[in-house]
């Protein structure tokens, strides 16, 4: 698997990280020891030693930022942490969805001991209607939607998407198992439909502000490519 590269300069790298991919193993992956992780596939492609700087779930494709230099961790990691990363994610999920508005709804924090405040806003780009009975439904509806995240907590969007009733699809912990299977079935996809489309924030080193966009993982392209079959166009 050959890992893309979205940006570089000499402080950091930012990578396409496919769905699925550990970033590197740990205690809580090591029945998957044997799965080559992205720190690996990297190393691989003759990126040597870098260090991720954000977390993220396994699940998600996203953007994910690498430092060069273990010094300079700290740096990137502290515009992370202060809410200064500006993140635009794009979800598939179950049923028509609400135009805009923002989901303001506590979320387990990572130590999964204590609820934290979280903030998610939304707009909806485009929905559709297929005739292929779910459950207890006659037909199927999806909704494509924009996540703004103004927070930073575990599972957060897959969680607030939950809530609202409108699950992501292929989402295995907290979606709806009569709709994955369905599109598993269909179109042969059990990934989860929730990738990070572009991040934007201010360079710590080189004082200027950066913005990464990276192309919709190949999972999406071909929904997309069965839908346009289906005469299925996005407002």
């Amino acid at each position: 698997m050959i890992i893309e590269l979205c940006y570089e300069d000499d402080y950091f790298i930012a990578v396409n990280k496919p769905n699925n991919i550990l970033v590197h193993h740990s205690f809580m992956s090591r029945n998957k020891s044997q799965e080559k992780s992205l720190l690996n596939l990297l190393k691989e492609q003759g990126h040597g030693s870098v260090f991720p700087v954000h977390r993220l779930d396994r699940k998600t494709s996203v953007i994910l930022i690498l430092a060069k230099k273990k010094e300079a961790v700290d740096q990137f990691q502290n515009i992370f942490k202060n809410y200064l990363v500006q993140k635009v994610y794009h979800a598939l999920v179950r049923g028509f969805y609400p135009p805009n508005g923002c989901i303001v709804s506590t979320v387990k924090g990572r130590d999964s001991k204590s609820h934290k405040e979280a903030l998610t806003r939304f707009n909806h780009l485009g929905q559709f209607e297929l005739n292929i009975p779910v459950h207890s439904y006659e037909t199927s509806r999806y909704s494509l939607i924009e996540l703004l995240p103004e927070s930073d907590r575990m599972h957060q969007l897959r969680i607030h998407m939950t809530k609202m009733s409108h699950p992501i699809v292929g989402d295995s912990k907290y979606g709806d198992r009569f709709h994955n299977r369905m599109i598993e079935r269909e179109w042969a996809c059990d990934f989860m439909f929730l990738d990070a489309l572009s991040i934007s924030f201010f360079h710590p080193f080189i004082k200027k502000e950066i913005f990464i966009i990276a192309p919709y993982p190949n999972h999406w392209k071909s929904v997309f490519e069965q839908l346009s079959l289906r005469d299925i166009s996005f407002s």
